[in-house]
């Protein structure tokens, strides 16, 4: 199973931007999905996650409010919608596929990652 993420460019601030993560297969709609970002010289960090049915979503402080997390199991994808970008929002973004049905703001608990699109926003 492989993750393509995709969609990410370059914006200015305040600007929206929609980012996509398409599975190869169907195996991973039974599992939580994340989103995660990487900017350089920076640890990669948590940045919103979801249910496997979609029913719940989690967020981090940073983009709590501005970002929406969501999915279509039908497509295989997950989205990541983002609004209000900030230059501090300039980074890779990853999405991943968790071990477990429901969400998690730990790197450990994804086992299986996308090769991330860049999200860079001008001031």
């Amino acid at each position: 199973v492989q993750l393509q993420a995709s969609g990410g460019g370059l914006v200015q601030a305040g600007d929206s931007l929609k980012i996509s993560c398409k599975a190869s297969a169907r195996t991973v709609s039974n599992n939580a999905m994340g989103w995660f970002r990487q900017a350089p010289g920076k640890e990669r960090e948590f940045v919103a996650a979801i249910a496997w049915n979609g029913g719940d979503a989690y967020y981090s402080d940073s983009v709590k409010g501005r970002f929406t997390i969501s999915r279509d199991n039908a497509k295989n994808t997950v989205y990541l919608q983002m609004n209000s970008l900030k230059p501090e929002d300039t980074a890779v973004y990853y999405c991943a596929s968790a071990r477990r049905p429901y969400g998690s703001r730990r790197l450990n608990d994804y086992n299986l990652w996308g090769q991330g699109t860049q999200v860079t926003v001008s001031s």
